[in-house]
């Protein structure tokens, strides 16, 4: 049996089980002991069937990489170890599959990692699905939106130092390509009391030290940033530094960030200002002047009122006193209320928190602009919220955060335990119930309007009915409260506040505070003033019209967030959910360390016991009849494209022809639910499969068509390109050109040296001459990036000592190469000049490799290539050692015969050729993409062909020749073919490239007919391995013995290995 093996490093051993339903003990013990065994291995992430556990690591992990999003794209659940990039690819895939809306509800206490989870969740999106300029637009600005929300809306907690103080449901909106073209952002509920105060070992939010460490000199002065410690909204808490955050390479990111959303230049700073603003405010004191609140220091007015744009002292007076409305006898009139100290300072604070508030649905809404779309097609939502918490002093912010998650658990537990039970129930599937807590009665606790009231309804009435400063009304709350919910089994009163029995334990709330933050009133005067201020966007923040007559009660926050939340569960409900319960290990904050405790407490209220129970007893998958068929009609003849019957039986037919075991699936009265995942994915591998076969049918029919019309224009425009100056061989341009001649598919000993999906326009095997005129082979391959000449070279160490390895020889980018230089003759000589040194060369492709070389190289330089012609060619050779490069000159003479004579001679190479009867001109092509050849008397000599892709005496590719091997040439045969035949001119079957070596040349003979016994003939060895490229080809290693049937002039022999009989390159062999 083959080892399991996890992805993260070769060879560790398996940790816990992957997915809890396979636990032999279904504990919370057993839980807990699986969770910390994988998490003290560093595997974060485990199944529960379809739900992902993922516990916070407190490091960065090594497997998020695109090797990963590689591993996970198009992978079934099963394949791989846990990761959230399963989570997320089932859930794309299952968006463009099924035409739903997908949706990710990310839970867990604060601190547990959820927000990393999203940025996860976005990032892999982000990486595996296509799209133009328009679509990479869009995914910037969603991922850039993490860092933006973040600075204004993340702060550090006791808990958390990275904790989301708002919560967000940002939709990624898809084309039906699944494509993401658009987006929106909902967000809820800002901790804005944190702009004010803020807890021992907290911080405000990020934004404040990011601009105090971040801003440059100018901001500084221009901004007034001094030390933190000097504002009085930053130094209550004492603490300004986190461990492991770089304040000021975040406000660089901050501000890229608005940047690639679209917020102009000005506005910016105005945001930047308001920042500021919000800090000197706070700084304004007040203090007790004959029980008025007075300015104490006026001095401290005037900076924060010039950043905001307003009079100072508008300021002051706005801050000291409020106007209000006094209604005697029918007649309204409006009297100045001085104000006490207290009231200045609240006044004040509520100016801070409702600028800061604004600012952030500014910013909210500049990225839903950004990203809207007029209509929704597909989406993908992503519930990333505050988590629950406990701090010690729990006040009205707390409440709030612990209400929202209370509804999230409800959702989790409607949808996974209650909903399923329900479900089997109705369909008449055999089902025992398992008990589980449902903490609906907790939510009718919070949120109940009447009989008995909810604690927001109590709240909403004692804001409505009385003044909401001072003790009073947070004590008449206290009573109220103990007399509508009083004796409520999850609910206790304290003396300063009540206790509630939530999910996630006991949180006791202090009643401190509770009625003025419901009430959450801007006076009007404050708006009055923001609206005076000089600067348009700050007045833009402010819209209301003051004039008009306020009628009916003032939405209170507790009926907010009770809107949102339930606004919140309803768009849920209308995707298809998926879960991922984070856990939070520890409070240290620190890697492999694990409380039991900690852990236990959050395995016992997600409820995880439970979710396996059900999870083990019940069926990974169900789906309504139709929508089965639909998905898995192309399966079988009968069911595509559609079923003639009654849906269940044709659901039937379909399990009965993939061979399901009967115990695996059961039929409800509308649904078919399937057991285990395992069965499911064998539905899924099959469709796959289907789809593959058919895919690739009509791709096989379209890249003919493409090959071909692609084929006729390269030819083009090669004979263009040497046309008139240089004389050509028979056929070099009468035939296809193929692209790969070294078949790169199958090499990835060379594919090694190119970038993981770099494209091949060509790649062959040449000679190289070096300094010398030694010929040596090396692989020339050309891609978009450059071209590499690949050689071999012996390994001189190490365990691979003696073994013969590819080595990259030289890569030269298309900004270095000057010129190409080419002879006048029929040769196959060319040198590519570059800026250090020149290179020699010699390919049969010569004319194919040009025209894609200087189609990439006007492409990448937009300039066209140098390419001269002449009979004295010079190239610089490689500085070597001392001696200088120097050059070498290369002299094409007229001589007998078609094959190039060599003769080197000190720094001179004299190539001797005989001439061609051929210009360098393309006849006019018959449909099939051949040429037609001359008419004219019958030249024997003429009707030699090149159809061996290299010289004789040189090999096709592999290894050098061997010495002595260079065979002169041949005598002409006479042509036996038909010269009207041209079909060797189609574009092959197998499509462009890689795959064939089939030579359209048409005088390679046909496979000979099947071999018949006959006596031991002549033998031959061979001398390089060589891969058969087509079914008329053999294939050999080196020193393989072959029998030799036929010789042929054009190179290609006639040979039989193990009984096969094909063709070969004779140059590959020597006779024995």
């Amino acid at each position: 049996i083959q080892a399991k093996y996890h992805w993260q490093s070769q060879n560790v051993k398996q940790s816990g089980v992957d997915d809890m339903v396979l636990l032999s003990k279904i504990t919370e013990d057993a839980i807990v002991d699986n969770l910390k065994k994988r998490y003290m291995d560093d595997y974060i992430f485990t199944y529960i069937g379809p739900v992902l556990i993922s516990v916070n690591p407190f490091k960065q992990m090594p497997y998020f990489t695109d090797r990963e999003i590689e591993l996970y794209q198009g992978a079934a659940q099963y394949e791989n170890p846990p990761h959230i990039y399963a989570l997320t690819d089932n859930m794309y895939r299952n968006m463009m599959i099924d035409g739903e809306n997908q949706c990710v509800i990310i839970s867990g206490e604060s601190g547990a990692g959820k927000t990393v989870a999203a940025k996860y969740i976005m990032g892999y999106i982000s990486k595996v699905s296509g799209g133009g300029s328009k679509v990479q637009h869009v995914k910037e600005i969603i991922l850039q939106s993490n860092p933006l929300l973040e600075a204004f809306g993340n702060a550090k907690t006791v808990r958390n130092n990275n904790s989301s103080r708002f919560g967000k449901y940002f939709e990624i909106q898809f084309s039906r390509g699944g494509e993401p073209d658009g987006g929106k952002i909902s967000n809820f509920l800002l901790e804005k009391s944190r702009v004010v105060s803020q807890n021992e070992n907290e911080r405000n939010f990020h934004i404040y030290y990011q601009l105090i460490e971040g801003a440059s000199a100018q901001q500084r002065e221009a901004l007034g940033i001094m030390t933190p410690d000097y504002y009085y909204y930053l130094n209550q808490s004492g603490t300004y530094k986190v461990d492991g955050t770089n304040d000021s390479k975040d406000f660089q990111e901050t501000m890229e960030a608005m940047q690639v959303i679209g917020i102009p230049g000005d506005i910016q700073t105005q945001v930047l200002q308001i920042v500021a603003g919000i800090l000197h405010l706070g700084n304004i004191s007040f203090i007790e002047a004959g029980n008025y609140g007075q300015v104490e220091s006026t001095d401290l007015l005037a900076f924060p009122a010039y950043l905001l744009g307003i009079d100072p002292n508008r300021l002051q007076d706005k801050l000291t006193s409020r106007k209000m409305d006094s209604k005697w006898g029918g007649k309204s009139e409006s009297i100045n209320v001085t104000l006490n100290q207290e009231q200045a300072n609240y006044t004040r604070d509520a100016l801070a928190k409702a600028l800061y508030a604004r600012l952030f649905d500014y910013l909210v809404e500049s990225i839903n602009k950004a990203i809207q779309k007029p209509y929704e097609e597909f989406s993908i939502g992503v519930l990333d919220i505050y988590g629950f918490e406990i701090f010690q002093r729990n006040g009205f912010e707390q409440f709030c955060i612990n209400f929202v998650n209370e509804k999230l658990q409800q959702i989790f537990i409607e949808l996974t335990l209650k909903a399923e039970q329900e479900e089997y129930v109705q369909e008449g599937i055999k089902w025992t119930p398992i008990e589980y807590f449902n903490n609906k009665i907790v939510c009718d606790l919070i949120e109940n309007k009447l009989n008995p009231p909810g604690i927001m309804s109590v709240l909403d009435d004692v804001c409505a009915t009385m003044h909401a400063k001072g003790e009073g009304a947070d004590g008449t709350l206290l009573q109220k409260l103990q007399a509508a919910v009083g004796t409520h089994e999850h609910f206790n009163s304290w003396n300063s506040g009540f206790v509630i029995h939530h999910y996630a334990g006991k949180v006791s709330y202090d009643i401190n505070g509770f009625c003025e933050r419901n009430r959450d009133v801007l006076f009007p005067d404050l708006i009055e003033l923001m609206q005076s201020s000089e600067f348009n966007f700050i007045r833009s923040l402010f819209p209301e019209n003051l004039n008009t007559d306020k009628k009916g009660r003032p939405t209170t926050a507790s009926s907010k967030i009770k809107k949102q939340a339930n606004d919140l569960v309803n768009t849920l409900m209308k995707c298809t959910p998926h879960y991922i319960r984070c856990i939070k290990p520890n409070e240290t904050k620190r890697p492999k360390d694990w409380e039991e405790s900690r852990a236990r407490h959050q395995v016992e209220y997600l409820g995880l016991r439970e979710n396996i129970r059900v999870r083990r007893a019940g069926f990974a998958y169900r789906r309504l009849f139709s929508k089965f068929l639909m998905r898995y009609a192309i399966l079988t003849a009968e069911t595509w494209p559609c079923w003639r019957g009654p849906e269940q039986q044709g659901v039937l037919h379909l399990l009965r022809s993939v061979n399901m075991d009967n115990d695996q699936y059961q039929m409800g009265r509308t649904k078919v639910f399937v057991k285990n995942p395992e069965s499911l994915f064998l539905l899924e591998e099959m469709r796959e499969r289907k789809f593959d076969t058919f895919a690739r049918i009509i791709q096989k029919a379209w890249r003919k068509f493409i090959a071909r019309k692609k084929y006729e224009q390269m030819r083009e425009e090669a004979s263009d390109i040497l046309y008139n100056s240089k004389e050509r061989r028979k056929n070099s341009i009468n035939r296809n050109f193929v692209g790969d001649y070294l078949g790169l598919e199958q090499r990835p000993e060379l594919r090694q040296f190119l970038a993981k999906r770099e494209r091949v326009d060509f790649a062959d095997s040449v000679n190289k001459f070096d300094r010398r005129f030694k010929s040596i082979k090396r692989d020339l391959i050309l891609t978009p990036k450059g071209i590499y000449l690949i050689g071999r070279e012996k390994v001189k160490k190490g365990p691979e000592k003696g073994q013969i390895k590819e080595v990259l020889k030289r890569k030269m980018e298309f900004g270095g190469i000057s010129s190409v230089s080419l002879s006048t003759r029929q040769d196959d000589f060319f040198i590519l000049h570059e800026a250090q040194y020149d290179s020699l060369l010699e390919s049969n492709f010569k004319t194919e490799f040009l025209s894609l070389l200087s189609k990439r190289y006007e492409e990448v330089t937009k300039r066209k290539l140098t390419i001269s012609f002449g009979d004295r060619l010079e190239f610089r050779v490689k500085k070597e050692g001392w001696g200088g490069g120097g050059t070498r000159i290369v002299v094409f003479q007229k001589g007998p015969g078609d094959v190039a004579q060599l003769k080197p001679g000190g720094k001179t190479l004299s190539v001797t050729i005989g001439d061609v009867m051929m210009p360098y001109r393309l006849e006019k092509t018959h449909q099939n993409g051949g040429a037609k050849f001359p008419r004219g008397p019958h030249n024997p000599q003429a009707d030699i062909t090149y159809s061996s892709p290299q010289k004789q005496g040189r090999p096709l590719q592999g290894g050098p020749p061997k010495l002595g091997s260079q065979r002169g040439p041949r005598p002409p045969a006479p042509n036996q073919y038909n010269q009207g035949n041209l079909d060797f001119l189609n574009v092959p079957d197998q499509g462009m490239s890689g795959k064939q070596r089939k030579m359209s040349i048409h005088q390679r003979p046909p496979p000979a007919p099947k071999p018949q016994p006959r006596p031991q003939g002549p033998r031959c060895r061979a001398l390089y391995q060589y891969v058969g490229q087509d079914t008329d080809e053999i294939s050999f290693e080196a020193n393989d013995v072959l029998d030799l049937v036929k010789e042929d002039p054009s190179g290609w022999w006639t040979g039989r290995i193990g009984g096969k009989e094909g063709l070969f390159p004779g140059n590959y062999v020597e006779k024995i």
